[in-house]
């Protein structure tokens, strides 16, 4: 392919060289550089990969695509063109590059700041349901077919999702479902896609830091954002922050809710909770634009309002009842309440709550279910907000009967202190409230188990999904779910 194609639409200046030049590949890894390859200078966040233009040129890279200019530029043998945003030309060179296949496919995206996961599952259970052939991008990274792969972000840098899209269409796929973040659309990694579905399911104060969002009324308009960028916007009208996220959206608008009247999609609040040892569900009647009964596999008052945004997605764009039913049904979240059956003496179940508002939700969620005992096992993150530490020590200082404090992803903190922040909070929440520190996570898991009471629901929360663990940088594996029956089988548990 040739430069000017890749830069077709984009305005840009060419500093030197000639757009005839050919483009192997688009990089923005300076480590990943090939030949003929062209390079974009992203400003990120916490480094500025135009320090690296002379070291791509010197493995290979022929384009460079500069946003300021650089001190020293290379030989004349480099052609470097010269953007407004290297973040917005790379998602608009990525979809050139790959043909804009996500024009190809219905596109669906989901953003709020809790149940983007689990939403994205459901709707894709019922889309299969329905015969649709789905890709799905998100926080438990890429499935499409058979293949599943995780990805260092909820929402990919536009290069790596235009390629996943392509990928998708190869696979045979006629509908990509994908989170989208509130970073993900600052950062201009969904740069000029427009969706043909986008759903709003809440919005909790989260992701306010360094490297993050400067305030909450900044986080709020880059989930906005999305409702600018789509034909049809699903959102919750119980939210308290919807009118405001919405200012200025340019989409036809349908609502869901529950404790709202007028909803269009509307689930009558006498929802019934449903719980076996090896399940934990809820049912409820749907009313407004259409009348039915829904039960879903998963708990409590999130999952109802989670189920009804899948409801109102799969209703407005003309998917049958039965595969609302059938979908519903089987859809399963890979480290959203999932319960590991290892005991008919307790239920334990991991969650990949890691903030105040999620872990709140989840424990009220527990809470509704009248457990003899509920007991929380998690930490926090190391380098990212001590206002979620604080939160978090609240949360569940005041609703569990036992907190279990331990490690998460410590990354390059002590342990010690990031517990002794979680500590702080839950002297707020309830300064008499039980608790055990234990600093090794799966010491921890093994502690809950071996004290388990008869009736127990024991909540592993934190890290969800996650495959490893990670301390002073370094991962190693650790996968809850094997973890706590590999411990089961050991101890002979029943």
């Amino acid at each position: 392919m040739q430069l000017s194609q890749v830069l077709a639409g984009l305005e840009y200046t060419l500093v030197q060289g000639s757009t005839d030049t050919p483009v192997s590949d688009i990089y923005y890894d300076s480590r990943k550089v090939g030949e003929n390859g062209l390079f974009v200078c992203i400003v990120g966040t916490q480094r500025d990969s135009h320090e690296f233009a002379q070291d791509v040129v010197a493995k290979g890279a022929k384009t460079l695509v500069i946003e300021h200019d650089l001190p020293n530029l290379p030989g004349a043998d480099i052609t470097v063109v010269k953007v407004k945003s290297s973040r917005y030309a790379m998602a608009l060179m990525s979809a050139n590059y790959f043909d804009h296949p996500a024009r190809k496919m219905q596109l669906i995206g989901v953003t709020g700041t809790k149940g983007k996961t689990t939403t994205t599952h459901m709707i894709k259970a019922v889309l299969e349901a329905a015969g649709r052939t789905v890709g799905m991008v998100g926080t438990n990274g890429v499935y499409y077919g058979s293949e599943h792969r995780e990805l260092p972000n909820t929402t990919p840098e536009s290069y790596e999702l235009q390629k996943i899209f392509h990928q998708f269409l190869q696979a045979g796929c006629d509908t990509a479902l994908m989170e989208v973040s509130s970073q993900g659309l600052m950062l201009d990694r969904v740069a000029g896609l427009h969706f043909d579905v986008a759903v709003f399911t809440n919005l909790y104060p989260d992701h306010i830091a360094p490297g993050e969002h400067s305030s909450f009324e900044e986080y709020r308009h880059w989930k906005g954002e999305l409702f600018k960028r789509c034909t049809l916007g699903i959102v919750n009208q119980d939210d308290p922050n919807t009118e405001k996220l919405l200012e200025g959206h340019t989409c036809r608008l349908v609502t869901y809710g529950m404790h709202t009247e007028g909803a269009d999609y509307r689930a009558l609040p006498d929802y019934k909770l449903l719980r076996t040892r090896n399940f934990l569900g809820a049912e409820f009647h749907l009313t407004g634009k259409d009348e039915m009964d829904i039960k879903v596999n998963m708990p409590g008052e999130f999952s109802v309002y989670n189920a009804l945004a899948t409801v109102a997605v799969a209703k407005e764009i003309g998917l049958p009842d039965q595969a609302i039913h059938d979908g519903l049904a089987k859809a399963a979240v890979k480290g959203r309440v999932e319960l590991v059956p290892v005991s008919h003496k307790f239920t334990i179940l991991i969650d990949y709550a890691h903030n105040e508002a999620s872990a709140e939700s989840l424990l009220e969620t527990l809470r509704a279910y009248h457990p003899p005992r509920l007991v929380v096992i998690f930490g926090c993150g190391g380098n990212r907000s001590r206002l979620r530490r604080f939160g978090m020590g609240e949360v569940c200082a005041r609703m569990a009967d036992l907190c279990i404090l331990t490690e998460d992803n410590n990354r390059f903190e002590k342990v010690e202190d990031i517990i002794a922040d979680i500590k702080t909070g839950m002297q707020k929440g309830n300064p008499n409230a039980k608790y055990v520190e234990i600093h090794d996570r799966l010491d921890a898991i093994h502690y809950a188990m071996d004290h388990a009471q008869e009736g127990d629901l024991i909540a592993l929360i934190g890290k969800g999904h996650e495959s490893y663990r990670d301390r002073e940088g370094v991962k190693t594996p650790f996968l809850e779910r094997e973890l706590i029956e590999e411990y089961a089988a050991q101890t002979g548990l029943e």
